[in-house]
Order: C-alpha cells, then sequence, then structure tokens
C-alpha cells in the first residue's frame, strides 16, 4: 500500500542544506598556502619600499631642491620630465579571460614615470635611446645622468605603487613593443614591479643596442625567479657603488 509523500517543512530543507556532500570534499582550497606566503612576501616588500623611499625623500630633499634650481637656471623647459612607460602585468596571475584584457596589450600596465629632466625640450621627438654622445643632453644633465641623479623622483613612483625600489627598469611602450617580438621571454619581466635600479643595472651599463638588451633580460629574469626582501637589499646596497663610482654610466 502505497504512503502518501509527507510534506516538505522548512525544518527538512536546513537538513539537508547542511549535509556535506562528495563534491564539498573534492572542492580544493580557496587560497592555497603557496598564495599566501607569495601575499604575505609581497607586502614585506612593499612594506620595505614604502619605508626606504619616505626615507630617501626625506634625506635627499635639499638635494632635489638645489637639482631643480640648476635644470631651471640651466636651460628652458620643466624641472621635471614625464614620460609614458609599462608597468606590472598582473593578467598572468588569473586565467584567460576575453572580458579581463585590455584592447590593446601593452605588455603591462602603462603608467607615468618621473625623471629630472637631463635633456632639452624637443617637442614630439619619436620614442629613442639616449645616446653617450646624444646632443639633447644638456651640461646638468650630463652630470645626473652620471651618477644617475635624474632617477630621484622616481621615489613618488614607488609611493604610487606604480614601482619598486629594486625590479627590471621600465621601457617605453613602441620600444618594449619592438623588443617583445625581437627577444624571447622579454615579456616575462613584466611579472614584477619595475624598479629605479634592478639586478640588471648593477651588472651592466646603460642600453646601447639589442645585443646588450637582450644581456639585461637574462638579468632581470633572473632577478624575477629569486626576488625576495633579502635579495632587495642587497641589490640596494650594490647601487651604492654603481652610483658612488659612475660604473655604466654615461
Amino acid at each position: 500500500m502505497a504512503t502518501s509523500a509527507r510534506p516538505t517543512t522548512n525544518q527538512d530543507l536546513r537538513v539537508v542544506l547542511s549535509r556535506p556532500s562528495a563534491a564539498t570534499y573534492a572542492l580544493p582550497p580557496a587560497v592555497p598556502r603557496a598564495s599566501d606566503a607569495s601575499a604575505r612576501a609581497e607586502g614585506a616588500r612593499r612594506a620595505l619600499n614604502i619605508a626606504v623611499a619616505l626615507l630617501g625623500i626625506v634625506v635627499a630633499a635639499p638635494l632635489m631642491a638645489c637639482i631643480a634650481l640648476l635644470i631651471k637656471l640651466a636651460s628652458r623647459g620643466p624641472i621635471l620630465y614625464t614620460q609614458t612607460r609599462v608597468g606590472v602585468d598582473r593578467r598572468w596571475l588569473r586565467p584567460h579571460s576575453d572580458n579581463g584584457r585590455r584592447h590593446w596589450d601593452h605588455g603591462g600596465l602603462p603608467f607615468t614615470i618621473f625623471k629630472f629632466r637631463t635633456m632639452r625640450p624637443s617637442g614630439g621627438d619619436p620614442e629613442m635611446w639616449a645616446t653617450p654622445d646624444d646632443p639633447r643632453v644638456t651640461a646638468v644633465g650630463r652630470v645626473l645622468r652620471k651618477y644617475r641623479l635624474d632617477e630621484l623622483p622616481q621615489l613618488l613612483n614607488v609611493l604610487l605603487g606604480d614601482m619598486n625600489l629594486v625590479g627590471p627598469r621600465p621601457e617605453q611602450l613602441a620600444i618594449f613593443a619592438q623588443l617583445r617580438n625581437q627577444i624571447p621571454g622579454y615579456e616575462r619581466r613584466q611579472r614584477v614591479r619595475p624598479g629605479i635600479t634592478g639586478w640588471a643595472q648593477v651588472n651592466q651599463h646603460y642600453d646601447r643596442s639589442i645585443d646588450d638588451v637582450k644581456h639585461k633580460v637574462e638579468y632581470d629574469l633572473e632577478y624575477v625567479r629569486r626576488q625576495s626582501v633579502v635579495e632587495d637589499l642587497r641589490i640596494m646596497l650594490r647601487t651604492i657603488p654603481v652610483v658612488v663610482f659612475r660604473r655604466g654610466a654615461w
């Protein structure tokens, strides 16, 4: 004899919904432990960068004021030079999605970099590398470039989160597009924030050719693989003699 179905009550629904299913046990943890460790390491590195950048701005403030005055007296034009550069690319951490991708892939998030102006205003020259005897460089600018003092305003970029103190140097958009097509793995250097100094900068001079860039990319990718707070501190310390003794600068 068939029994009639008992009506489902709210209590029955709560019991069913509270029962763990096999699928529940099969789900991976929402945040793997490796990601937790990476997030903590990234947080520690950012804290170090912000602290050192703030200290650097306070200590270098008188020097930066003198540099600004000299630039203004030496030639017409703005004190600071700004340019769009290619920044960090976070998309490689996420699964592919057409909706999450920009219409134009610059290789990373573009940002505005700050530098002390070392050249005369040119009014729309194409993006290109400077050369050792570049006629566009001013007398004051030549001294700033030798001691890499033109990079000091990038401490502001560090505070804004566009850059770190240590990392691959950010490239101009058009030049980045060319190098990405010429050098295998070039875009992988964008997996970390660009830096004011870096493992490539303490080992090699300014870029003069595509071969120089290839060597620097090897250093950059080596840094990407072993980045850490200790590594950043080591590169910062190695940057001091590079600046003082003008190694690789012109």
